[in-house]
């Protein structure tokens, strides 16, 4: 056993832990503006973990940043990691200088489909607000909107489900390119978050 290693953390609990960061996507990063309930946000993370994403950035520059509930994320919140801004600027900044592309989700007649998006790469999106959507800021900043195409007479999804449809269909791109089959991290990055998660509480 290595000496980071807990007493509590069993051979078979140390496989599920590589295994599931083997599998992260870093690639990936939702950006959640304003979302006000707390609800959706926790159904996001839900949906970012099981999908393979490890984090989320909070854009919070009118609402107050959610208190999300270990029972209402069913223990995701615990693995994912959380990014916290109080500006467009500052949040998008930090996202280029990763290397991000920065899609606003926004029904313009400028808008490509959320399927036209190349996943494989290095993508950003960004969700708004239930009520007022991606604010025009964020939008402006943003390198290109996007929509996710519906068919039906009412034109609009609930935003957790949008953040499922988005997450999924990413998560396709790459599983089909081969990317959940080859560690997204260095060695370094992974032999540092397999210490980090083995010290977590069940």
């Amino acid at each position: 056993m290595r000496d980071w290693e807990p007493h509590f953390l069993t051979g078979s609990r140390l496989e599920k832990i590589t295994k599931v960061l083997s599998h992260r996507q870093p690639g990936i990063h939702p950006v959640l503006e304003n979302i006000h309930d707390p609800h959706n946000v926790s159904a996001i993370f839900r949906t970012c973990d099981a999908t393979g994403v490890p984090a989320v950035s909070l854009l919070y520059n009118y609402e107050k940043f959610p208190k999300i509930g270990k029972k209402s994320s069913a223990s995701a919140f615990k693995w994912m990691m959380k990014e916290k801004y109080k500006t467009v600027d500052e949040c998008y900044g930090k996202l280029k200088e990763s290397g991000f592309i920065i899609a606003a989700s926004n029904c313009s007649p400028k808008a490509i489909s959320l399927y036209e998006i190349d996943f494989t790469k290095n993508v950003a999106f960004v969700l708004g607000n239930e009520h007022r959507g991606v604010s025009e800021e964020g939008i402006k900043k943003a390198d290109f909107d996007f929509y996710i195409p519906m068919f039906g007479m009412v034109q609009s999804l609930n935003v957790s489900v949008a953040a499922a449809v988005i997450l999924y269909e990413a998560a396709r791109q790459r599983h089909n390119a081969g990317m959940y089959d080859l560690p997204q991290y260095s060695s370094e990055q992974l032999n540092e978050l397999i210490q980090k998660w083995s010290s977590k509480k069940r």
